[in-house]
């Protein structure tokens, strides 16, 4: 007979930085965790052996998020596997680095893949969910987000419109799967793979020298964010919390 007693999280795109950290620490908080991944498997499974470390039980699911059949099965796995979800953190996003005012390398395709990933999947995560979060005693969905979708700036244009989108249906869900709270996190800079495939130490923290608290997010300090948008609040709910040092104020 399946032991469902303990919490279970599903974090998209947690085989690396925010994902990562923020799998690890709702295994420290007594949680099973899902953890996802699309193309990064041995960094996912490094993720799963870190947070098995914590107690709970792990496991490892592709899915590419952008694919709707491809989600549904993933759920279906949780379902099989822990007969429960109580908190889903959509993190797994994608971009391209394209000058704003290059209009014609961000192609149509582009277009596609940014949008597929970073908004498309997860509404398909959320509607794939809600029959399990509907379950729970204290359900939480977590979109993480991006400054670029308040500021309008960042890698793209099609990046920043699918976070501005992101930010809008997370309001929209959180109306319309109540008492299901919807929030999301707007991380600004975060010192991370994606930033240091593109940019020096150096240039990173010089793009932040002048914030108000003067530095990169590491993926810890977005796991806060999160894990408390997650577990840490019983009655916020379609809210979009920045953490960007005060960049945005």
């Amino acid at each position: 007979m399946k032991d469902n007693r303990r919490r279970a999280a599903l974090v998209t795109g947690s085989g690396t930085g925010v994902g990562r950290a923020t799998a690890l620490r709702l295994a420290r908080l007594g949680f099973d965790v899902v953890v996802n991944y699309s193309r990064s498997e041995g960094e996912a499974r490094e993720t799963a052996e870190l947070a098995r470390q914590h107690g709970g039980r792990v496991i490892v699911v592709r899915a590419n998020v952008s694919r709707s059949e491809e989600v549904d099965a993933m759920l279906k796995q949780v379902e099989a596997e822990f007969g429960r979800l109580d908190v889903l953190v959509n993190n797994a996003a994608t971009t391209k680095f394209i000058p704003h005012n290059d209009l014609d390398t961000l192609t149509e395709a582009v277009w596609d893949e940014i949008l597929g990933v970073n908004l498309k999947g997860p509404y398909f995560c959320v509607k794939a969910a809600a029959p399990l979060l509907r379950q729970s005693d204290a359900p939480a969905v977590v979109n993480v987000s991006s400054v670029a979708g308040i500021g309008g700036e960042g890698s793209s244009v099609a990046y920043a419109a699918s976070k501005g989108a992101l930010n809008t249906m997370t309001k929209s869900l959180a109306r319309a799967l109540a008492p299901i709270r919807v929030n999301a996190v707007c991380p600004g800079p975060i010192d991370s793979r994606w930033l240091r495939d593109i940019m020096t130490e150096e240039q990173l923290h010089k793009r932040v020298e002048n914030y108000p608290i003067p530095r990169p997010a590491q993926p810890d300090d977005i796991a806060d964010a999160i894990v408390y948008l997650a577990t840490g609040t019983s009655l916020t709910t379609g809210q979009c919390l920045v953490v960007d040092g005060g960049r945005t104020m």
